[in-house]
């Protein structure tokens, strides 16, 4: 099947051109990073995590809401879904894969990752991330790859990738929920330390993910000959609808607690996101963008009329997108450091090299999504034909 990947029209093999060219820019800003060292991001002994860390937490999410198709289609039988599990699952393993280069750049020095191989921690929950985070990507992998392939010979698909099917489910959630207790594990980080911190994630991993997808159903219906379908859009966007609901109110419910109890620690953090705290308030616009962008989104999908209109989704899918990425991808992690235990701000900015590497590492991610994707599409079309 790989073989359609390497058939394509000019915009096609202008789009991996492109993606190609900036996947280089940003290995060679690595290369920099690697003979220079970390010294050459933002990132400095009060903030330990950066932007890297940031981009990893907020696909993990992406990588997680493949199960909002997979669920349906194989234990409830929603046909409608039939069409998009695969694109679901090949976009949880280009999710998956930027999530293990951004742990990889962050280290500094990638060699550094065959010790959790060979001195394996269990009692470490970043042994556990590393676990959960490749078995997720060899699930989908096999998964897809093994269906679509049964699918194209026009067979069912073996019987031994039922169990695997049935176990990706609450793999699923395990890549999140194990993400989430990195941050809720830490007591010296009161930003981070909430119970709902998981439950947080998985709102907005079955928010973000699926309103990437529908974005790309469109995308594909437009540029190829194969139609998702209508019905499965619609019962994607209702997915969309209610985990946005509740990532915002488990939101609130975390605003409230911090200012209700007044406990200093867990008001800071949003303190420094919203209003700035003692004069420094870097991630004060992207915040309150953030805000207007997520109620820009519930204004948008939560009226049926509204929801139902092409062009109106599109918007709502943009919104929650990119409302949940400036959240999760750019305000969350740094916002556990400011301020530090001693009450001391130390600002954090990315730097010129490190905005580079992270756009290398989104463009080998989407590189990896439109070969799978052409491959996925290409089949679908020869069975049509």
């Amino acid at each position: 099947m790989l073989e359609k990947a390497f058939k394509g029209g000019q915009k096609y093999w202008s789009l991996l051109l492109g993606l190609a060219i900036l996947s280089g820019v940003g290995f060679a800003c690595f290369m920099l990073q690697l003979n220079q060292g970390l010294k050459i991001t933002g990132m400095s002994r009060d903030v330990s995590w950066g932007f890297y860390i940031a981009q990893f937490t907020f696909l993990v999410g992406v990588a997680a809401s493949a199960v909002m198709v997979v669920l349906p289609y194989y234990l409830h039988h929603v046909k409608e879904f039939g069409r998009i599990t695969i694109l679901g699952e090949f976009l949880a393993v280009s999710a998956v894969t930027m999530c293990l280069l951004f742990i990889i750049v962050d280290l500094g020095q990638p060699m550094r990752l065959l010790n959790v191989l060979l001195h394996p921690t269990p009692n470490s929950i970043l042994f556990w991330d590393m676990v959960v985070l490749n078995g997720y990507l060899f699930l989908n992998a096999v998964i897809g790859w093994t269906v679509l392939s049964a699918e194209r010979k026009e067979m069912p698909p073996p019987k031994w990738v039922k169990p695997l099917i049935y176990v990706s489910i609450p793999w699923a959630v395990s890549i999140h929920t194990v993400t989430a207790f990195l941050y809720a594990g830490l007591p010296g980080r009161h930003f981070w330390l909430t119970a709902i911190m998981a439950a947080r994630f998985l709102a907005s991993a079955f928010a973000s993910g699926p309103s990437l997808l529908i974005l790309l159903c469109f995308l594909i219906r437009k540029r190829t000959n194969f139609d998702p379908g209508p019905s499965a859009i619609e019962k994607l966007s209702k997915i969309v609808t209610y985990a946005m609901i509740t990532s915002v109110f488990f939101l609130l419910l975390e605003i409230f607690t911090a200012f209700y109890s007044k406990v200093p620690g867990h008001m800071h953090g949003f303190i420094y996101q919203f209003a700035g705290y003692e004069g420094h308030g870097e991630l004060v616009p992207f915040m309150w963008l953030s805000v207007i962008l997520s109620v820009t989104a519930l204004i948008l999908l939560v009226p049926p009329q509204y929801r139902n209109n092409e062009k109106l989704l599109k918007l709502a899918c943009l919104a929650v997108f990119f409302g949940l990425y400036l959240e999760k991808g750019v305000g969350l992690v740094v916002t556990g450091f400011i301020p530090n235990v001693f009450d001391k701000v130390t600002p954090y900015v990315p730097t010129a090299p490190e905005l580079a590497i992270t756009l290398g590492v989104w463009a080998t991610g989407f590189l990896i999504m439109a070969v799978l994707y052409k491959v996925a599409i290409g089949v679908k079309e020869e069975i049509r034909a």
